[in-house]
């Protein structure tokens, strides 16, 4: 299996931090058979009562039209996903060559399930994640 690297449009919605409210950002999304790979929720550091949803991906009319419903918007957030099969060290790999290109990173999330891997990489600017999928695409090569 390849390493990956895909440029994604994250979809975003602020939320109050409640229980529930998750719950109810997803459900018309279950409902249209969304096929989610991607959810990150988080409470705003220093702010207890507000959070965020973001999600990928979102695509055809259905799950486009549940989204909207649910408030999610295009977040506007550059970011890239990236797969490809785990090995020690891979993380550091890829954010060793986006640094030494100096590209700082706005967030990463990332995991493994079984033998393959998972990350979200998210960018200042639209500049930087053009930069870092040249980067990133020849590293891949190499992992």
């Amino acid at each position: 299996m390849a390493v990956t690297v895909k440029e994604i449009t994250l979809w975003r919605r602020e939320i109050d931090n409640r229980p529930g409210m998750l719950s109810q950002v997803l459900e018309p999304l279950a409902g249209s058979a969304a096929d989610l790979q991607v959810v990150m929720a988080y409470r705003y550091p220093g702010d207890e009562t507000r959070g965020a949803v973001e999600l990928f991906p979102v695509s055809g009319k259905k799950v486009t039209a549940a989204a909207q419903a649910a408030g999610l918007s295009p977040a506007g957030i550059p970011a890239l996903l990236i797969e490809g099969p785990n090995q020690a060290g891979v993380g550091f790999d890829t954010t060793k060559a986006i640094a030494a290109a100096g590209i700082n990173l706005a967030f990463l999330v990332a995991q493994v399930i079984g033998s393959k891997f998972s990350s979200v990489y998210g960018f200042d600017s639209e500049a930087d994640r053009q930069k870092a999928v040249s980067v990133l695409k020849k590293r891949a090569s190499k992992i």
